[in-house]
């Protein structure tokens, strides 16, 4: 029996994960994550990589930070953002890989 239920999930764990999985459902999200994952940006620089608004980026930016997937520190007046750790980095990283895969098909 212990080891069925090793099987199974927490649903809590389950949830957390399904909460990840519905932040990088979004476009734009997922755009500034992947950017993120290659460097440390502004709002500004990112706003206008992806042709944005800042306000904009600004609330993707926010979402992005209570789902634990981005962090910020300061310089000077400056919000400096970056990746959290590179597991989901490297799960988009795997998905973009696999688009690009089933696009040259």
């Amino acid at each position: 029996m212990e080891q069925e239920n090793q099987l199974h999930l927490n649903k809590t764990i389950l949830e957390s994960a399904s909460k990840i999985f519905k932040t990088l459902s979004d476009p734009t999200r997922l755009s500034i994550l992947y950017l993120l994952g290659k460097q440390e940006l502004n709002v500004g620089t990112i706003a206008q990589l992806l042709g944005m608004e800042q306000s904009a980026v600004s609330h993707q930016l926010k979402t992005l930070r209570s789902a634990r997937l981005v962090k910020a520190r300061r310089a000077g007046k400056t919000m400096i953002y970056s990746q959290t750790d590179d597991h989901v980095y490297r799960i988009i990283d795997q998905v973009i890989s696999h688009t690009k895969e089933d696009e040259n098909q």
